[in-house]
């Protein structure tokens, strides 16, 4: 097959297109590099925010651009927002690739309409980004993502694709159960895993010394994601415990650097809301890195794992990453098994040939 991959969230579409190729399929990715993380690409469509100058070369890019975006078998949107564009200018951009391909789906793999909807007023999920049980979250920056996909040309964009579209594949269990909730959609979803590229090296020992605890800083999404809370905890922890826990904080790094900067840690933060650990919570799992943060008993039976238990779940408040992380500290026994398990986890359930054979299969029944 020619497979068109449009748009980059951490980098799940660089990898499955690495795994569709080694299966044989002609695998093109166009982005702009998930902005700052500067992912690789085959089409380059990052755009200059700051400059009219910036807009204009961009514009230029993209229709220059756009014939190589014929002739393939199946074109796969990271998102509604699948370029750097307004709302209400992208539909012109998806009624041309519609009439140009064969097949479009639509990714649920983060913040669009029925993500922001569902989990405000149906809240299917104990928690999530929008919700704690039946409560609103009433931040600043959940309001502000409601705000831009409710009631806004974000939300007509999001609605008329994911109705034209002929497939809608989930990389969480939390997007697979948002959508569900849409019957329309049902018959469109398909439950498919993030894919992960397996390093060449990797660690599971643990020599004793402090645990070294890794926190990213995602750019304007801090609180939105409970880093601010997770980061307290650890912090917390820090004071009491000075010589078995050194922390290191990450901000906005591209991706080679963050990579690099990862290395040698024992445990990651990861989101506070979630249900299941992200594509960087993913990516240090494969490292042999202990994620603390979302693993739910869904995220588990959704993959059907009835043996491995590898990520430290914790609920979204303070005290219960506290908690779960002093565990950690004053049991560091434990550590080179959550670490062996973590490494198992995903070969068994996120290698990026096995996550892209899923794919391959989802794609063949469009």
């Amino acid at each position: 097959m020619r497979i068109l991959l449009l748009g980059e969230y951490s980098n799940v579409h660089n990898t499955l297109a690495k795994g569709l190729r080694e299966l044989g399929h002609e695998v093109t990715v166009a982005s702009d590099g998930d902005s700052w993380k500067d992912y690789p690409r085959d089409i380059d469509l990052k755009r200059d925010l700051t400059s009219r100058t910036g807009r204009i070369s961009f514009l230029w890019r993209l229709f220059k651009a756009l014939p190589r975006m014929r002739g393939y078998d199946v074109v796969q949107l990271i998102n509604p927002i699948f370029f750097e564009l307004k709302a209400q200018r992208l539909m012109p951009f998806y009624r041309y690739l519609r009439r140009h391909n064969r097949k479009i789906v639509m990714g649920a793999f983060g913040m669009d309409y029925y993500w922001a909807s569902v989990n405000t007023d149906i809240r299917p999920l104990r928690y999530s980004d929008f919700n704690f049980g039946d409560q609103p979250r009433t931040d600043i920056e959940a309001q502000r993502f409601r705000d831009e996909w409710i009631g806004t040309p974000k939300e007509t964009l999001c609605r008329q694709i994911a109705k034209d579209c002929d497939g809608i594949p989930a990389g969480l269990y939390e997007y697979w159960a948002t959508y569900n909730e849409v019957p329309e959609l049902r018959d469109k979803m398909r439950f498919i895993p993030y894919p992960i590229q397996m390093p060449e090296i990797y660690r599971t020992s643990f020599y004793g010394g402090p645990l070294k605890l890794f926190v990213g800083i995602s750019r304007g999404r801090n609180a939105y994601k409970g880093t601010d809370i997770m980061l307290r905890a650890a912090q917390r922890l820090q004071e009491k415990y000075p010589d078995k826990l050194e922390i290191k904080i990450v901000e906005g790094v591209p991706f080679d650097e963050y990579k690099r900067i990862l290395e040698g840690s024992d445990a990651i933060l990861d989101q506070l809301y979630s249900y299941t650990p992200s594509m960087n919570a993913l990516l240090a799992m494969s490292k042999g890195i202990i994620v603390v943060g979302g693993g739910e008993p869904e995220n588990y039976d959704i993959l059907g794992e009835k043996e491995l238990r590898p990520i430290i779940n914790v609920q979204p408040n303070e005290q219960s990453v506290y908690d779960e992380l002093e565990q950690l500290i004053l049991h560091p026994e434990r550590i080179p098994e959550l670490k062996r398990q973590s490494v198992e986890y995903i070969k068994r359930h996120h290698d990026y040939i096995k996550v892209a054979r899923q794919y391959q299969d989802f794609y063949s029944t469009l």
